[in-house]
């Protein structure tokens, strides 16, 4: 084996995950105006868990949906502060993925798992 592909193999992590924890990863799809237009980019969006990594977001997506994962992107939404009858409360923070997908692979979000 080469070193540049001794270096690729071990700056590459794999994860295995069960299909359990990949349920666990992707909560839901996010289907809004925003993420439709990127669809047109070959993109999705879901909502996952804060603690998510970006390598575990890659291989559920792969796993569930047996697509080709180019890049994952990560926003996490700071939860607002809200009054609700004179009491100030706060929404939970929530994380989304957009998952760039291979040219050619799609996912159809309306047929479900």
């Amino acid at each position: 084996m080469s070193e540049a592909a001794k270096t690729d193999a071990a700056t590459k992590p794999r994860v295995h995950m069960t299909k359990e924890r990949m349920y666990q990863t992707i909560l839901a799809p996010l289907v809004t105006e925003k993420s439709t237009t990127i669809s047109a980019f070959n993109q999705v969006v879901f909502r996952v868990p804060l603690n998510a990594t970006k390598p575990e977001i890659k291989a559920a997506v792969e796993g569930l949906f047996s697509v080709k994962v180019m890049a994952v992107n990560t926003i996490v939404q700071k939860g607002k502060t809200k009054r609700w009858r004179g009491r100030e409360g706060r929404r939970s923070d929530a994380k989304k993925a957009i998952v760039r997908l291979a040219p050619g692979q799609s996912i159809d979000l309306a047929a479900g798992l």
